[in-house]
């Protein structure tokens, strides 16, 4: 359990009360709107989905993707013995090994190569996902201690009422919007983060080709004309 799972219960709560206020409207021009157009969702349904997300599943892929690096490197190993045999078709098949072991291990577009990507970037990933909930679970404190917290608190304690006494033109309905802000904010710097990593790492994760054999062109002697 990290900081972010312990803080979740009050700060759910809390981002509960938020989205009450938030679904009858924020403040006009406040800046919590371009936040809400680009995220799609409340802050308080936005934390639930980001409460899903742990690093240890995805340091574990980077471990089982090194592991699979092993069994690569027996079967590169066993296609170097070295021949015993001679003749044409030593030859095709050398040519087929030589083809065989680019594929497996040479290079980062090999299988290897992309093994060693996907357990980067699954790495990458898990390191993300680990600073992005310390992130947010700071962002959660702050705004549990803030006054903001006591106001939203109060306004969505009252009786229930008609729209004027709850949302943007009611009791903390600005509030609402400011404490929104700040968790939105940081959910967005973490995709921002997540859409980066993707960019960085698209190219090492494409699809390793296999690259067929050149064969080789039989060689022929050119015959010697003989004198008439």
């Amino acid at each position: 359990m990290d900081a972010l799972d312990r803080l979740a219960e009050p700060g759910l709560d809390l981002l509960r009360r938020v989205d009450t206020l938030l679904a009858a409207g924020a403040p006009e021009g406040h800046r919590v709107w371009p936040l809400l157009r680009r995220m799609q969702v409340l802050p308080g349904e936005a934390v639930r989905n980001f409460l899903d997300l742990h690093p240890a599943p995805l340091a574990a892929a980077g471990h089982t993707a090194r592991r699979l690096i092993r069994g690569y490197d027996d079967v590169s190993a066993a296609l170097t013995d070295p021949l015993l045999w001679s003749g044409p078709a030593a030859s095709s098949y050398g040519q087929a090994r030589a083809a065989l072991l680019r594929h497996l291990d040479e290079g980062p577009e090999s299988l290897v190569g992309r093994l060693e990507s996907t357990a980067g970037y699954a790495d990458a990933l898990a390191d993300w996902v680990e600073g992005s909930r310390l992130a947010l679970a700071r962002a959660l404190a702050d705004v549990l201690r803030c006054a903001e917290a006591v106001t939203v608190v109060a306004a969505t304690s009252m009786p229930a009422g008609g729209p004027e006494q709850r949302g943007a033109a009611g009791p903390g309905g600005t509030e609402a919007a400011e404490i929104a802000t700040r968790v939105l904010a940081v959910l967005c710097v973490a995709y921002d983060g997540a859409e980066t990593l993707l960019r960085q790492w698209a190219p090492s994760l494409a699809e390793s080709r296999w690259r067929a054999p050149v064969a080789e062109r039989p060689r022929y002697d050119t015959p010697t004309r003989v004198g008439w």
